[in-house]
């Protein structure tokens, strides 16, 4: 009988007899970073222990789209780091409420700071709008409806074509995606006579980046697919020839519509890549709200589904289209234990819009947290690479955190003292020193066990 007990536990649970029996190969995370955004490394969460979605802290308003080639509808902004200067690029437009139609011509604009809050707009003398060069409008023709650029990290890259960009055209009925180069970021120039990619509705902010993780370059853009907004994505060798677009695989997540998606390497883990998706809610008066999603392979979506800016925040975000995620997830000088990200407000509803900065703690997306009653997190299998192990967590008064390391089997194998406090990278001391070197490179699993806690990342080093 105990042993017909012991095979159904085996066939529920994947433990017999109290010893848990693997057939899994383990997962190498040799020394890199790892947040618990999904439910890739989490093999169980017993007690109240669960996973929390974090939302980040809003900031200052850092640019307001009040120039005249610029207006309320003003959009699809894209953000990044790139040395000791921050870039912006985005949409000039207005529209005219009670007329219903556009003001003037949409143009690419750009901006620039040094701290990622104080932004100019410099004069670039590039482009003529109402009689005057003296404007920061940095494109003007094919794909100003939503010019999105970032910066060529592949090391094979050309200098003239260290910037690139991927934008939405559609002149003589050749709709799709055309590709842009820039040796500076500041002059462009078209180096696709026609769309690359052709499959898609391509009016929201398509993108495409460099991934450092896969050694390809990735494009994701909108289309329909059963009636509602979704996400296709493609690979490129040489950012010219792209596969066919695929849907994004959202897993079991409700068929909602998604209007932008704001996916990127996270720079700090670059085997993830993270997005903010917009839900669109047409029923909602097309209202908007940024979600969070997260990849390991850039088809497969982790979704979460509770807004990461909801409608409440710091202000005027509740009307149509008036809460969309921009491009962009970065590092500001000074902020060490942060990361930055940007969000519009304001959409259609006066004379301009505006653009907010948001701040999240430093890989702290998605927690795993338990209250006063405790809780445990185990792993599921992995393979490390170093015997010293960095936690980013944070405890509540009372609250504490113990990481333990085990064998394939359950058996403890090295045991760190618990701790309390606020630490992005709380080193763990072991009880014994001798016992951490046997997990190198053998399969081994962590258990977490908190109380009053959030722990949201860790890291195997040397």
């Amino acid at each position: 009988m105990r042993t017909l007990i012991c095979l159904l536990a085996l066939l529920v649970t994947g433990w017999f007899c109290g010893q848990r029996v693997d057939a899994e190969q383990p997962i190498d995370i040799g020394t890199r970073l790892e947040l618990f955004v999904d439910d890739h490394l989490i093999d169980r969460l017993d007690g109240s222990a669960t996973q929390r979605l974090q939302l980040p802290e809003p900031k200052e308003v850092v640019l307001v789209t009040d120039k005249p080639w610029e207006g309320n509808t003003s959009a699809y902004y894209t953000i990044f780091r790139d040395g000791d200067l921050f870039r912006m690029y985005y949409r000039g437009s207005h529209w005219d409420e009670v007329n219903k139609k556009g003001t003037h011509r949409e143009v690419t604009c750009y901006a620039e700071s040094r701290d990622g809050i104080d932004w100019e707009k410099p004069e670039l003398g590039l482009f003529e709008f109402d009689g005057s060069k003296a404007n920061n409008i940095v494109w003007d023709g094919i794909g100003t409806h939503c010019f999105a650029v970032f910066k060529d990290e592949n090391p094979s890259c050309s200098a003239d074509a260290r910037y690139k960009a991927i934008a939405r055209g559609r002149p003589l009925g050749k709709k799709g995606l055309y590709l842009f180069k820039s040796p500076d970021g500041i002059h462009w120039t078209a180096t696709s006579d026609g769309p690359v990619i052709t499959e898609g509705a391509f009016d929201s902010q398509n993108l495409a980046f460099w991934d450092p993780h896969a050694e390809v370059y990735r494009e994701y853009h909108r289309t329909f697919f059963n009636g509602v907004r979704s996400i296709m994505t493609g690979t490129s060798n040489d950012f010219v020839n792209w596969t066919e677009p695929t849907l994004l695989d959202l897993g079991d997540s409700p068929n909602q519509h998604l209007y932008t998606n704001a996916i990127k390497h996270y720079d700090r883990a670059p085997h993830l890549l993270i997005g903010f998706p917009t839900r669109f809610l047409p029923a909602e008066g097309d209202r908007v709200e940024p979600t969070l999603m997260t990849s390991r392979d850039g088809t497969r979506f982790h979704r979460w589904l509770q807004p990461v800016v909801p409608e409440s925040a710091p202000k005027d975000r509740g009307g149509n289209r008036s809460n969309y995620m921009a491009w962009g997830v970065v590092d500001l000088p000074g902020d060490q234990d942060g990361v930055s990200v940007y969000a519009t407000e304001a959409y259609y509803t006066g004379p301009d819009s505006r653009l907010r900065r948001f701040r999240y703690r430093k890989d702290g997306f998605v927690s795993v947290g338990a209250d006063e009653t405790g809780g445990e997190l185990l792993t599921k299998l992995l393979r490390v690479s170093g015997t010293q192990l960095v936690v980013n967590a944070k405890t509540a008064a009372g609250g504490s955190v113990e990481v333990q390391i085990e064998s394939a089997d359950g058996k403890p194998l090295a045991v760190g003292e618990a701790f309390s406090g606020d630490d992005l990278s709380h080193h763990i001391t072991w009880k014994s020193h001798d016992a951490i070197e046997s997990v190198v490179n053998q399969p081994v699993r962590l258990r977490f066990k908190f109380s009053n806690a959030e722990v949201y990342a860790f890291q195997f080093g040397p």
